[in-house]
């Protein structure tokens, strides 16, 4: 989840305000043919080779997304012969990633949601990078509301923002809503619209969820606050004395639970599946079972390589808004390494993620060369996101590798006509992915239980929520 924290709370001025910053789950691999003039690189001797272990593709990724990284793995090492890529597959899951890190099983570099970084940080869990991220020829000219996210109390870097600052968006399966007797070149722009566009698409297409929503594994707690967010309610407010109060049983949490409680048991639209996480709910959506449910604008990428998406089939609007403080969560993932981490294996790791994730959104010709592997090797190019940097350098840098995008645009004008004037709204920035925890049953019992009361619901877990917020 893709999957949002402290420090990231500025992310709403920076995004709102994206026009005026000109004068801000899946692999998106970079990799130039030539470093650009002051960018890490160098060769290194035989007596100073490093194994660097990192973070490829998802589990039973196609093998045409498996061909696109090695050949970005083997362009890095020809241009850095002291430097000896191990890729590893990985999925960041609530989960298991905690056991992951103590247990040293974690590759030298991984990828971890935004949420993540301060607590890490906190807890002495990954390795200050400083030094090597200021080695970056365009580190001054990052999103700095991004940019916290990954700084510690010291003011230092720790983990890098790297790819995929997305909002949230409601995606469609254009066949499901042609069967359905709906225009898919019109996605639902209000949530009455989507619960009538998903009763219309289960009465057509029995067996089939009209809409799903995420519900395990964090997940679920991740898109309530987002479709909270959606219907104008805030889950957690910040005190002035640094301390945050639990606001899980707001108005807009409750319409969000009702909807879904509205469309489970009164029009039955929902399926009969209702344990979906991020990956499992993209597996659905791409075999025809899913007709909408909301998630990161980033997912195509991750559909394509990893569950067979047809574009043909695929759709993208904006999340529907209701309420005057209606907002979209946005998020991203930020690449951090083990505390253990060597300063051999830190100088190795910036020119990887140099390399693999940044230097294509603000070199030229890095970008090109990103987008030409990509393209040889069947992978998508120009899947939608938000600027790692700000608004004219994304529109620069789309307008490089303009011949190389192969993405179905015309059927994600529905996001894509209006990323720039959305109300983005930071994930909350204390406990989340704890807070996510305990938000996952919410979403099941009322997905299960037709008797399941909201209020009460809500009021227990808010409890739960401050304590664990208290509990600093």
């Amino acid at each position: 989840m893709t999957s949002t924290r402290g420090g990231i709370a500025a992310l709403v001025a920076a995004f709102v305000g994206a026009g005026a910053l000109i004068g801000c789950s899946a692999q998106t691999p970079a990799g130039p043919t030539d470093a650009p003039s002051g960018s890490p690189g160098g060769t290194a001797t035989a007596a100073e080779q490093v194994t660097l272990r990192v973070v490829s593709l998802l589990p039973g990724s196609e093998q045409a997304a498996i061909d696109a990284f090695n050949a970005q793995v083997a362009e890095f090492e020809a241009a850095n012969p002291g430097i000896d890529i191990v890729p590893e597959e990985y999925e960041w899951k609530a989960t298991t990633f905690a056991a992951q890190l103590a247990g040293g099983t974690l590759p030298h570099v991984f990828e971890i949601p935004f949420t993540d970084g301060k607590t890490l940080i906190e807890n002495k869990q990954i390795a200050e990078l400083d030094a090597q991220f200021q080695t970056l020829p365009y580190a001054s000219k990052f999103n700095e509301s991004l940019l916290a996210a990954g700084k510690g109390p010291d003011g230092k870097v720790y983990a890098i923002p790297a790819k995929n600052v997305y909002g949230v968006g409601l995606h469609i399966n254009r066949d499901l809503f042609t069967s359905a007797g709906l225009d898919p070149d019109k996605p639902p722009t209000t949530w009455t619209e989507v619960r009538e566009a998903a009763r219309k698409i289960a009465e057509a297409n029995p067996g089939v969820a009209g809409y799903m929503q995420m519900t395990q594994n964090n997940t679920g707690g991740w898109q309530l606050v987002a479709n909270t967010f959606a219907h104008g309610g805030r889950v957690q407010t910040l005190n002035a004395d640094g301390t945050a109060t639990s606001t899980l049983d707001n108005e807009g949490t409750k319409a969000a639970l009702q909807m879904l409680k509205d469309m489970r048991w009164a029009d039955n639209s929902m399926g009969s599946n209702f344990m979906f996480d991020w990956g499992s709910i993209n597996q659905a959506f791409a075999a025809g079972q899913v007709g909408m449910f909301t998630s990161g604008s980033d997912v195509y990428t991750s559909m394509v390589q990893t569950n067979g998406l047809n574009p043909e089939m695929y759709g993208l609007g904006a999340m529907p808004q209701e309420g005057e403080d209606a907002g979209v969560l946005t998020g991203g993932t930020l690449v951090a390494m083990p505390a253990s981490a060597t300063d051999a294996e830190k100088d190795a790791a910036i020119k990887w993620i140099d390399f693999f994730y940044l230097a294509k959104l603000i070199d030229k010709d890095r970008a090109i060369a990103d987008a030409k592997t990509l393209v040889a090797n069947n992978q998508p190019v120009g899947t939608p996101v938000l600027p790692m940097f700000n608004r004219a350098q994304y529109e620069e840098n789309q307008s490089w590798i303009k011949e190389f995008i192969n993405l179905p645009l015309d059927q994600m004008k529905g996001y894509t006509s209006t990323m720039f004037d959305l109300n983005l709204v930071g994930e909350p920035s204390q406990k989340t992915q704890e807070i996510y925890a305990l938000l996952d049953p919410v979403v099941q019992a009322v997905l299960t239980d037709k008797d399941a009361d909201i209020d009460k619901l809500l009021a227990d877990v808010n409890k739960q929520a401050q304590a664990l917020l208290d509990a600093k």
